[in-house]
């Protein structure tokens, strides 16, 4: 088969891994650097252009979509898919997964386990949103934030008062959500492909930081997960429609609550702490479910 794997860096660990997978599995690997591509959008034959010639022939692609080129990165993902390309993650399960508003309304409808959240415009909201939510601790998010980066969390009604009007004083999104103690500043980070958690890792965060984040010097090992904890990370990768799905979880003294759904997650620190061939169960998947013309969406929404 031939594989496009859309991604801006062929040196990133994931990039790197997925390219030594598929061609150990005998498959010809193309690295497309997405803001490279230009389309037609001609309605007798769509096409992509990359570096002055044609992309063709592509049985599959997989997206590594950055988060600050989501709105390019899904258009040519939808070109892909216009083309009769499947792509390992759809472009409209992409673009729902980046809109973290969206995302946990999406999981709140198919009854997901979530953490409290709170959403609001104006600034005369901010006291019945913290009571919303439980009161203080909470944590504030900012709805494009990405690996830790924009959230925050004020131990006291002040602080969070002071730090969400700061916030809406720069016209930027946020959400508020009850601060889950519980979880003594860990949360799981499970690897979905397909219908299967394949890996998943407890990542804990640095002294001091309640963020997890790796990228904020967490560490992480690997966990045996519940089969409650199981079936919400399969499920809230199959309420956002994405094949392969880095899904986020606490543990509660109420169950398992879902985080945050990542469609394109990081294979570093999962394969390092797990020690499961990641790359190359998404490469099976692809040889298993690619087919010409198998994208649900044709590239509609």
């Amino acid at each position: 088969m031939k594989i496009g794997i859309l991604s801006r860096n062929p040196r990133l660990y994931s990039t790197r891994r997925l390219v030594e997978a598929g061609k150990e599995r005998g498959h010809e690997m193309q690295v497309i650097d997405t803001l490279r591509c230009y389309m037609n959008m001609a309605t007798a034959r769509p096409s992509i252009h990359y570096k002055g010639a044609e992309l063709a022939g592509f049985d599959a692609v997989i997206p590594r979509i950055g988060a600050s080129i989501t709105f390019y990165g899904a258009a040519v993902v939808r070109q892909f898919e216009m083309m009769g390309v499947f792509s390992v993650n759809e472009s409209v399960a992409i673009t729902r997964a980046r809109d973290k508003l969206r995302s946990l309304q999406l999981l709140a409808r198919k009854g997901m386990g979530l953490p409290v959240t709170g959403f609001a415009h104006s600034p005369d909201d901010i006291p019945d949103l913290i009571d919303m939510v439980g009161g203080a601790p909470l944590v504030i998010k900012l709805l494009e934030g990405t690996q830790g980066i924009g959230v925050v969390l004020a131990e006291t009604k002040q602080a969070a008062k002071s730090v969400i009007e700061a916030f809406m004083g720069l016209n930027v999104n946020i959400m508020v959500q009850e601060f889950i103690r519980e979880a003594g500043g860990a949360d799981i980070r499970c690897l979905v492909v397909g219908e299967k958690v394949v890996a998943a890792m407890k990542r804990q965060g640095a002294p001091g930081e309640f963020r997890s984040n790796l990228h904020r010097g967490g560490s992480a090992e690997v966990i045996k997960i519940t089969s409650a904890e199981r079936r919400s990370a399969i499920g809230a990768a199959r309420a956002m429609g994405l094949n392969v799905a880095g899904v986020d979880i606490l543990r509660s003294n109420h169950g398992p609550l879902v985080l945050e759904v990542n469609s394109s997650p990081g294979l570093g620190g999962i394969e390092q702490a797990t020690g499961q061939d990641v790359a190359g169960m998404i490469i099976e998947f692809i040889e298993r479910e690619a087919k010409p013309n198998r994208t649900k969406t044709r590239g509609q929404g």
